[in-house]
């Protein structure tokens, strides 16, 4: 039986399907993986790129550490094969930040400013770190209809499926 946190089951499952799907990407050509495919962020590519990008911006409002980053839409990493590597580091990252989370820092109201959307609100933590998953979610859902739309079925993505979580 699973005995941990929500951030450290949702970090396990971040993990998992990021992987699965850059397992699936694989299958592509770089060609087909940066080719508009008329979804919000273009291609399966650049969608990864955003994804990447927002999620080490909302680390850096977790954590302090400050990633050297190109503006909104642009990607991070041209080459997928950095990419890839950039996420496996990111997410091995995300997993042990979630491992060191105490209810007093989730439930602690932060004041912060967005400037995409150009509004500051205090809410806990707890609020800004479910949406951070959320995010990785969303963004998954589409790279994984337009890998779906290339013929490549990414699997099972249901939550209860975690490794982590299924019997021994």
């Amino acid at each position: 039986m699973f005995n941990g946190t929500m951030p450290q089951l949702m970090a396990a499952y971040n993990q998992w399907q990021n992987a699965k799907l850059f397992d699936a990407c694989l299958q592509l050509g770089d060609d087909e993986r940066k080719a508009d495919r008329g979804a919000f962020f273009q291609s399966i590519h650049h969608t990864l790129n955003h994804i990447l990008w927002a999620d080490l911006n909302w680390m850096e409002r977790f954590t302090g550490i400050k990633p050297e980053l190109p503006p909104l839409g642009e990607d991070i990493h041209a080459d997928f094969a950095a990419l890839h590597a950039a996420r496996l580091e990111l997410d091995a990252r995300i997993v042990a930040w979630a491992d060191g989370l105490s209810s007093e820092w989730l439930n602690e109201p932060v004041t912060w400013s967005s400037v995409l959307y150009k509004f500051t609100q205090t809410i806990p933590r707890w609020v800004q770190v479910q949406h951070f998953f959320n995010h990785q979610t969303h963004h998954r859902a589409q790279v994984g209809t337009l890998l779906m739309q290339a013929g490549i079925d990414i699997g099972i993505t249901d939550l209860p499926m975690l490794p982590l979580l299924m019997p021994d």
